[in-house]
């Protein structure tokens, strides 16, 4: 099947999306699908490197500007679409190019979460109302609908309607390879990195969105020190986001207690930093998927997250669970702070449920995704 992926809209950080459509294209590749991928010039050899049997499209450096790309995906796309003759147009991003099913050519397009309409509040307003449009067109227009749990599914269906039959959920997957418990050493050099020595640590990590809860988690685990001798720092990793309660409840930590904001931290560090935190907490306030709770099971990490959307369908009973208000998030991490033998059972527990996500079923679910969308 040859299908044509457009790959534009991968941020240079490789954000949400960019983890999805990199670890996705070679899985397909392997699962026997003739992929074009269509990509930015800086990721023109990424992808030449990661799909050696892809044919690589790239695209002007114009497209960096989302007002630019937005307008190529209705009109360069097509014209694309016409030369390379696929069987299959997959947009991995919630927009299409409305003219594709005019050229007798359908398109699949990825879901990644419908936060957009049910708490559109913590999204930049403009943001959600453009995704919410976008949903809106691809539940109507496109042949198909990938989503990455069954939490997405049933909130989009009730959200923006459409046919169930056109959705398939394909649950992303965890690189082995990069994610899985590490030595000592690879935890220490991490902490060194990060400026914390051999100091215990809750982390976090993800970009500092007001979705991500990252105030209440502050208070929380402020609350849940009080009164500890050694009590461990805070570390929030992840991209500079848009919540502006962050600095304040960081600003009213109490002296004797750290906070590092390291921002960005290297793929190579994630599984040194993931695993070596005495609790990864996640309070998330609802997530389509929850990637960074899922690759630190695979570390062997204790998490804490939330019962919120998506994330009980990746977490089961291989993590711990607290509610989304500072007092609970306190609670649960008091608790498991204090109880080392309940984070050692739920490291081990975490560590067998992520084994059994992976990017080859990802893949596989695409692939389903795509012969429905031809037979459509």
């Amino acid at each position: 099947m040859r299908t044509l992926l457009d790959a534009t809209a991968v941020p240079a950080d490789r954000g949400g999306v960019g983890r999805y459509v990199d670890e996705l294209v070679p899985r397909l590749v392997d699962a026997g699908v003739s992929l074009v991928i269509a990509a930015q010039e800086r990721d023109a050899e990424l992808y030449g490197a990661l799909v050696p049997g892809a044919e690589i499209v790239a695209v002007p450096s114009a497209l960096e500007r989302r007002a630019v790309r937005m307008a190529w995906e209705q009109t360069g796309l097509p014209n694309l679409v016409r030369s390379v003759r696929p069987d299959v147009v997959h947009s991995p991003h919630y927009t299409m190019p409305l003219a594709a099913s005019s050229l007798g050519v359908p398109v699949v397009v990825t879901l990644h979460d419908a936060t957009f309409f049910t708490t559109p509040e913590l999204h930049l307003r403009s943001k959600a109302v453009f995704f919410r449009n976008a949903i809106r067109v691809a539940v109507r227009r496109a042949a198909a609908l990938v989503v990455p749990s069954r939490a997405t599914r049933d909130e989009v269906l009730r959200e923006a309607g459409g046919d169930p039959a056109r959705f398939h959920v394909a649950y992303h997957g965890v690189d082995a390879g990069r994610f899985h418990p590490v030595s000592e050493a690879d935890r220490e050099r991490v902490r060194s990195t990060l400026g914390i020595g051999s100091a215990a640590y809750v982390g976090f990590l993800g970009t500092l969105e007001p979705r991500k809860n990252v105030p209440a988690l502050v208070r929380g685990w402020v609350e849940a020190c009080a009164g500890s001798a050694e009590p461990p720092a805070l570390v929030l990793a992840g991209g500079k986001g848009w919540d502006a309660g962050i600095d304040g409840a960081v600003a009213a930590v109490p002296s004797h207690l750290e906070v590092v904001r390291p921002g960005y931290l290297p793929l190579d560090d994630l599984p040194g930093f993931l695993a070596g935190a005495q609790v990864l907490a996640y309070p998330s306030l609802g997530e389509g998927f929850g990637l960074p709770v899922l690759e630190a099971m695979a570390c062997g990490a204790t998490v804490l997250t939330t019962r919120e959307l998506s994330l009980p369908e990746v977490g089961g009973d291989a993590v711990a669970y607290c509610g989304t208000d500072d007092a609970s998030i306190a609670g649960s991490l008091r608790r498991l702070l204090a109880d080392a033998p309940e984070r050692e059972r739920l490291a081990r527990a975490a560590a067998e449920r992520a084994a059994t996500f992976t990017w080859e079923a990802a893949a596989q679910a695409h692939v389903e995704a795509y012969e429905a969308a031809r037979r459509r």
